[in-house]
């Protein structure tokens, strides 16, 4: 026999297995059933917070951003639209500019070249005039010898209308040139030959162009009394005047000199008419 044969075993006997599995099982059903309180009483404490603070509050803000959201994307949109408008109301007006601006340097080109032909025109009948002129003066000097006596003869001896022609110019003498006066006070130049001549009965037309057409074209070489001066071409005259003998002639002349008697060479006529 062994010497620990005789001692009670210090280790406390063996639990039989039913026992444990009866306490495992109170033990599980009491943690079972505190869990499902403790969970009950979580869900319970949760539940009106969610429902009367969090998704409540959290709508709302997400609303509120999803509304500004959307008035930012319209102003966006609104912007970039009239900015589109601008830029196109922009292009179209510089293309009517650059349109406007062809335009007027086409308009100034046709203008200037119109007035360079005008000049040209212009140029070339004043020399034509002046040409006339030295002409008309060279046979009036050369017909001045043969015709002097018979003119002053004429002047002195001048009758009838002819004489009241003249002495109605003469008479107008220091008179002021008006353009467009008929008198008493004014006369252009043909607005006094018309009114001389309407003294004798004799109505003649109103402008220089057509009085150096009114009566029969003479020769500065035959010239009498009462004959209508015009100077320019018949028919396209730009002054008049009427011959009163001895070489001498009254006309408006211009609004520095007003009614003037003048020799013939003080600026010789074209040409001359005959009304009487």
């Amino acid at each position: 026999m062994s010497h620990t044969a005789h001692i009670r075993s210090h280790r406390k006997p063996r639990r039989s297995a039913s026992t444990l599995a009866m306490r495992a099982g109170v033990a599980g059903g009491v943690l079972g059933t505190l869990a499902v309180a403790g969970a009950s009483g979580s869900a319970n404490a949760a539940e009106p917070v969610t429902q009367t603070l969090e998704l409540p509050t959290l709508t709302a803000d997400l609303a509120a951003q999803a509304a500004q959201s959307a008035d930012a994307t319209e102003q966006a949109a609104a912007n970039y639209q009239l900015q589109a408008e601008r830029d196109a109301a922009a292009a179209k007006a510089a293309k009517q500019a650059k349109a406007d601006l062809a335009d007027a340097k086409k308009k100034a080109a046709e203008a200037k070249k119109k007035a360079q032909e005008a000049a040209r025109k212009e140029a070339a009948a004043r020399a034509s005039r002046s040409a006339e002129r030295t002409t008309l003066s060279t046979t009036a000097d050369v017909g001045s010898t043969s015709t002097s006596t018979s003119t002053s003869t004429s002047t002195s001896t001048a009758t009838g209308s002819a004489a009241a022609v003249i002495s109605f110019v003469k008479a107008q003498v220091g008179k002021a040139y008006v353009s467009g006066a008929t008198g008493p006070s004014a006369y252009d130049c043909s607005g006094l030959v018309q009114t001389a001549f309407k003294q004798v009965g004799i109505s003649l037309p109103r402008v220089s162009q057509d009085q150096s057409t009114a009566g029969t074209q003479v020769s500065l070489s035959n010239l009498q009394p009462g004959d209508i001066l015009y100077w320019g071409g018949a028919g396209s005259a730009y002054h008049v005047a009427v011959y009163v003998g001895d070489g001498m002639f009254v006309g408006a002349q211009n609004p520095s000199t007003g009614v003037v008697e003048r020799p013939l060479s003080y600026d010789p006529p074209t040409g001359a008419v005959r009304v009487l």
